[in-house]
């Protein structure tokens, strides 16, 4: 067993489960442990950023098709990550429904975009959209942040 400061095995007596792990894992199935759970996690996370980045360089240099398929590519990988952590079920929670619906059609829009409508601008719009939907899905998990937010911006 792995001894130091980021061992969540040793932890388990001191940090409830569910403080970090909310929900079952969408891998429930394989048996993996918490520390496994979160490297796995982050492995996606990277490998999805990695891809996200390519997407964002191939597309400067003009290719909308191939920034399409790695961008989203990069979305899915990552969101594969959250499944180590907290499952997929939770993504459909009424507190955050909306922002996984407008999450998930912006990610097929922004292919939408590059292979049928052909267009740059449109494609960027819904890269945004995507960005902005994760963003209001990803602050849903953290107590009082979407408050936060929407007073900070002033609405």
């Amino acid at each position: 067993m792995a001894k130091g400061w980021f061992n969540l095995e040793s932890a388990s007596s001191v940090v409830p489960e569910n403080q970090f792990f909310e929900g079952d894992s969408a891998f429930k199935f394989l048996g993996l442990s918490r520390t496994t759970r979160l490297y796995g996690f982050i492995g996606c996370m990277a490998v999805g950023f990695i891809l996200s980045i390519l997407g964002a360089v191939v597309m400067f240099l003009g290719q909308l098709g191939i920034f399409a398929v790695l961008y989203v590519m990069g979305t899915i990988v990552s969101l594969i990550g959250t499944g180590f952590l907290i499952g997929l079920k939770l993504m459909f929670k009424p507190v955050r429904v909306v922002a996984t619906i407008v999450f998930l059609a912006s990610i097929v829009l922004v292919l939408v975009g590059a292979f049928v409508l052909n267009s740059d601008i449109l494609c960027l719009i819904f890269v945004i959209i995507e960005y902005l939907a994760y963003t209001w899905y990803s602050l849903s998990y953290i107590p009082y942040a979407r408050a936060a937010v929407t007073k900070a911006v002033g609405l």
